[in-house]
């Protein structure tokens, strides 16, 4: 049925909130975090009744290991707990790859009784990952495809002797056979259930994945899905039906293929000093006449305004996308390497900003949506999406330079904090000048302040060499694949014999990663 007939007219409000990618647990550097986690859960059920949210969904990766700390834990079902009290009146979770998914699945029963649905593993029935999702008068408000992370043995049976080509082609296949599969359950569902209420049931569906063209940083843990980089997933990949895909995994916020209904909401708190500078956000999905913060009027002059803007920054934009793939499409600018992006991208924000300001002299009703921007608007199809800003809980600053350059990067930093403030430091040198003890001329720098080097890195090679003494580096500021390197160097491993060295060593780590512990 398309979502232009008379059905779509007549679509019940509901709201949605997508949010993905929490990581409670993670460390930073060997920092704990738990005071962000609880701070952003704490804003999280505050803007939940705000907002007056309906359906919550979290796309995967609720926690950042599979064996999740009792802290981790009690943050999680303390969330649980008081949003199931507020006017959510469903929240659905979904496993990502860092999560135990028999881990989650364990609870789920007991869950269901205060309306939260949980996934964790690929049902073996797929009608079980298809939830009706009913309003409190009992009709239905929506169905979800509440599809987690799809482990390799969920999409595909291995063979000896196959080909990377080869295995990249079967999850590909296997991951789109499992979407369509739950689209076709869904729709059929939907059919039913418009031929009843007469009207249009949305359909969200959910996934934790990487996406063709997916944009990501440097240091935010983004792990490869799959063996050997496999697994990339297009656009195209997702039924029309579906009224919106909510994706989890990636930690930058973006769209994928164009399409303003397949979005990332991104990590909720900078997970590297490489995030420091993105914005975080929620996203609202919205349905139906909803009782919105905005007049129709005023919706149409962002949407207006939003479209003239990115048509200004569209090289920009096209810069970013040449150096990926046609599938991934991130209007946002929150890829922070280049200068010349991230002025476009303070000019955007700040033409958006105006425009909201001067909206609101002219509207009394719109205080509530101040610093959120609507990035999506569709009048006919009645679906728009804003996103939400999430406040930074910690600064963080990634500072890089000579050492002139440093300090006064630091004494800048420092005033722009408020009283009560204080910030995380990566610093990075990159002056010609041989600087012996560097740890000790930076802990210089900022005795006294409000702030704590977590990370210095010094990027001239030939000075480590010289002065091997002042190697500061430990285990916990590598990756697994990382320390391989270093022991293929240190090994003098001829470069031939490499490349059959590191695939052997990724299907080991990937094993690693993906055998559930939790499981018996």
């Amino acid at each position: 049925m398309s979502k232009s007939t008379e059905l779509s007219a007549i679509s019940k409000p509901l709201t949605i909130l997508h949010t993905s990618d929490w990581h409670l647990g993670r460390r930073l550097y060997g920092r704990m975090r738990y005071d962000e986690f609880e701070a952003f859960l704490s804003w999280l059920q505050d803007t939940i009744s705000a907002q007056k949210v309906d359906v919550l969904i979290v796309a995967g990766d609720i926690f950042d290991t599979m064996t999740p700390s009792n802290r981790a834990q009690a943050l999680y079902y303390e969330f649980l707990g008081k949003v199931s009290k507020s006017c959510c009146q469903h929240i659905v979770i979904v496993a990502g790859n860092h999560d135990s998914p028999t881990f989650l699945d364990a609870p789920s029963n007991v869950l269901k009784f205060l309306n939260v649905h949980v996934i964790g593993t690929a049902c073996e029935d797929l009608n079980d990952e298809v939830l009706v999702l009913d309003a409190a008068d009992g009709t239905p408000h929506c169905i979800i495809a509440a599809v987690p992370y799809l482990r390799d043995r969920d999409v595909r049976s291995s063979s000896a002797g196959e080909s990377a080509d080869s295995k990249d082609a079967n999850v590909i296949k296997g991951i789109r056979a499992h979407y369509d599969k739950v689209a076709s359950i869904a729709k059929t569902k939907q059919a039913k259930l418009a031929e009843v209420h007469q009207r249009h049931i949305p359909i969200i569906a959910t996934g934790h994945l990487f996406a063709a063209g997916g944009t990501t940083t440097e240091d935010d843990g983004v792990r490869e899905l799959y063996v050997g980089s496999l697994g990339k997933i297009s656009a195209d990949m997702f039924d029309e039906g579906f009224d919106y895909v909510a994706l989890g995994h990636l930690h930058v916020p973006q769209r994928v293929g164009g399409r303003e209904s397949i979005r990332y909401s991104g990590s909720p708190i900078a997970m590297g000093f490489g995030e420091a500078r993105q914005q975080k956000q929620v996203l609202l999905v919205q349905f139906g006449t909803v009782e919105r913060s905005l007049s129709e009027s005023t919706i149409l002059q962002l949407t207006n305004t939003v479209t003239k803007i990115e048509q200004s920054v569209e090289k920009a934009a096209k810069k970013v996308a040449s150096q990926a793939t046609d599938f991934m499409d991130d209007l946002f600018g929150f890829d922070n390497t280049a200068e010349s992006e991230e002025n476009t991208q303070k000019a955007f924000e700040g033409s958006v900003s105006n425009q909201i300001d001067a909206i609101q002299s002219n509207d009394s009703t719109n205080n509530s949506i101040a610093s959120s921007n609507l990035l999506h608007h569709n009048e006919s199809q009645q679906m728009q999406v804003i996103s939400l800003p999430i406040p930074k809980f910690q600064k963080l600053a990634q500072i890089s330079g000579d050492l002139e350059l440093i300090q006064q990067t630091i004494d800048e930093t420092i005033q722009s904090l408020e009283a009560t403030e204080s910030v995380w430091l990566e610093i990075i040198y990159t002056g010609d000048e041989v600087v012996s003890e560097l740890r000790e001329h930076i802990q210089a720098m900022v005795d006294g302040l409000p702030c704590e080097v977590l990370k210095i890195k010094n990027t001239r090679t030939y000075n480590k060499v010289l002065n091997q003494q002042q190697i500061s580096e430990t285990l916990q500021d590598l990756n697994e694949e990382e320390v391989f390197e270093r022991c293929l160097t240190a090994h003098n491993i001829p470069d031939e014999q490499k490349s059959s060295l590191r695939d052997a060593y990724d299907q080991i780590v990937y094993n690693l990663r993906h055998a559930d512990t939790q499981a018996e």
